[in-house]
C-alpha cells in the first residue's frame, strides 16, 4: 500500500530554514552565553593564581552594562513601536510644527510614513514634517 509523504518538497524546505535560524540564533551572544562562560572561568581557574578581584569586578562591571544596553534597547524598540502606532492619529488633523526658519506654521496631516530617520508626516500641500518638529495638535 502506497503513503505519501507528509515531508515532501516542502519540509525539506521548512528543515532548511529551521537550521538557518537557529544557526543565526546560536551565534549571537547572551546574557545566558556569558553568565556560561564566567562560571566556566570561574571553575577552571588555577586555584593557586586565582581570578583577581579587580578582574572579577571589572568583568561583572561589563556583564552589567551589557544587559543595561540590551534592555535599554528593548525600550527604544517599544518607544519606536508606540510612536508608529500613535503617529496614524495625525492623518486629517491639523498640526503646527516648526519650519525650517524656526517659525510656526500649520498644515493639515494627509499620509504618515515610516523612514529610516523615524516618523515623517506628509501634509495635504506635500511638505513632509517629522514628527521631532510638530509642537501642536489640533
Amino acid at each position: 500500500m502506497a503513503t505519501s509523504g507528509v515531508n515532501g518538497a516542502g519540509g525539506t524546505a521548512y528543515s532548511e530554514a529551521t537550521g538557518e535560524a537557529l544557526r543565526r540564533t546560536q551565534n549571537e551572544l547572551g546574557k545566558d552565553a556569558f553568565l556560561k562562560i564566567l562560571i566556566t572561568q570561574l571553575s577552571n581557574q588555577d586555584p593557586l593564581d586565582p581570578l583577581k578581584d579587580k578582574d572579577f569586578i571589572a568583568q561583572m562591571a561589563q556583564f552589567s552594562t551589557l544587559e543595561q544596553m540590551t534592555n535599554m534597547n528593548k525600550s527604544i524598540e517599544q518607544m519606536n513601536a508606540v510612536a508608529k502606532g500613535s503617529s496614524v492619529n495625525y492623518i486629517g488633523r491639523v498640526i503646527e510644527y516648526e519650519d525650517d526658519d524656526g517659525l510656526s506654521a500649520f498644515a493639515t496631516v494627509a499620509y504618515v510614513k515610516f523612514d529610516k530617520s523615524g516618523v515623517i508626516l506628509t501634509t495635504t500641500e506635500e511638505k513632509e514634517i517629522p514628527l521631532q518638529k510638530v509642537l501642536a495638535v489640533a
